[in-house]
């Protein structure tokens, strides 16, 4: 009986691999960059809160998940982060069948972000068009009305910052 040897079988079944890889290619920030400046966002939209928030939760969300400090000057950092906010929308898409009233809102936001290299002017990241949305609901009660899209506002922000920091710590 022939005796199979399993070892070169294993080793060449390990190389070959499954194809399987992420989609991100790693941190896209140089090794140069230990500062970063998140500037104020610029706000094409009527809706300011959104464009105030942004900053702060950026910056909550790169000291949690990153190494760099955080500088507010940008001419003492080695890399600069803005933004503008430059479409929000926001639509029924749910309706009361007793009162045909909206009961849920979609929420759109678009922006644009860049991180830019100080030393060298060099882009590190740049999103175009970038999208959010968040729902929120509206109550059918009139006498009990409470408007949550502030606090909508706030989650979106919050996911807008995860986003961005995500895409700059896994080059997407």
């Amino acid at each position: 009986m022939r005796r199979l040897v399993w070892g070169p079988v294993v080793a060449l079944l390990a190389a070959s691999g499954c194809g399987y890889h992420l989609g991100g290619r790693g941190d896209l920030v140089p090794k140069t960059v230990r500062t970063i400046a998140v500037q104020p966002f610029g706000n094409a939209t009527a809706r300011y809160k959104l464009a105030r928030l942004l900053p702060s939760d950026i910056s909550r969300e790169l000291i949690s998940r990153t190494k760099y400090k955080l500088v507010e000057d940008p001419n003492q950092a080695d890399a600069v982060l803005t933004g503008t906010l430059t479409n929000f929308s926001a639509y029924p898409i749910i309706y009361d069948a007793a009162t045909s009233r909206a009961t849920t809102v979609q929420a759109i936001v678009n922006l644009q972000v860049k991180l830019v290299n100080r030393a060298d002017g060099k882009v590190i990241y740049e999103k175009q068009g970038a999208e959010y949305r968040e729902r929120y609901e509206i109550s059918v009660d009139p006498a009990a009305y409470f408007d949550e899209s502030g606090t909508a506002m706030e989650r979106l922000s919050k996911d807008v910052a995860r986003g961005v920091v995500s895409a700059l710590l896994n080059a997407f």
